[in-house]
């Protein structure tokens, strides 16, 4: 069941790309000073009891992947490799050209994720599991990721919280599945 398919003038892009918090009892304005306010933040993630196995998100909007991003996700974790840095050498090796960081393709296909899925609503992350990269990603590339519920349970040392595996997918422009992987995370339940 599709339940998520925010397209680019979604209300909820312009939470993402600010540092406002929506407070539904005041009219749903936005102020940047949630601390003056009373009451609870409305945010956008779902919460333990709101996800059902099966359900999908498409999230909105892709992002196309800049040299500046592979180099700077690159050095800043200190990953040196030649295939991500270098144009010369990547040019005599098996693709031709620089590859992304597979690390940032993976950052990237969560990270979009979170406004539809976790955002206020998870207590962490458990663990990622079957992380796969079937076909490389290149500087140009434009990433597009959806995420499937795929299994849901209690928690049994904290009945107050859930746990939820999500799939995570990321495509690129052509369609070509370029990351999958499994996220494990402990969900806050709605009236917790």
């Amino acid at each position: 069941m599709l339940i998520a398919d925010r397209g680019p003038l979604s209300p909820i892009l312009s939470f993402r790309l600010s540092p406002l918090f929506f407070f539904p009892e005041r009219g749903n304005e936005a102020f940047h000073q949630p601390s003056q306010l009373k009451g609870e933040i409305n945010m956008a993630g779902k919460h333990f009891d709101e996800l059902t196995v099966g359900d999908v998100f498409k999230h909105q909007p892709g992002r196309t992947v800049t040299e500046t991003d592979n180099l700077l996700f690159s050095t800043l974790t200190l990953n040196m490799q030649p295939l991500h840095l270098d144009a010369e050498f990547s040019k005599n090796a098996e693709f031709g050209q620089r590859l992304v960081n597979s690390i940032f393709t993976l950052g990237l296909a969560v990270g979009v994720s979170v406004a539809d899925t976790t955002l206020g609503t998870t207590v962490g992350n458990l663990g990622f599991e079957k992380v796969e990269f079937p076909k490389p990603v290149f500087i140009g590339d434009t990433i597009y990721a959806e995420t499937e519920v795929v299994e849901k349970r209690e928690s049994k040392s904290r009945p107050q919280w859930g746990i939820v595996v999500f799939e995570h997918r990321a495509t690129n422009q052509r369609g070509e599945v370029v990351m999958k992987c499994r996220r494990a995370g402990m969900m806050r339940k709605k009236n917790n």
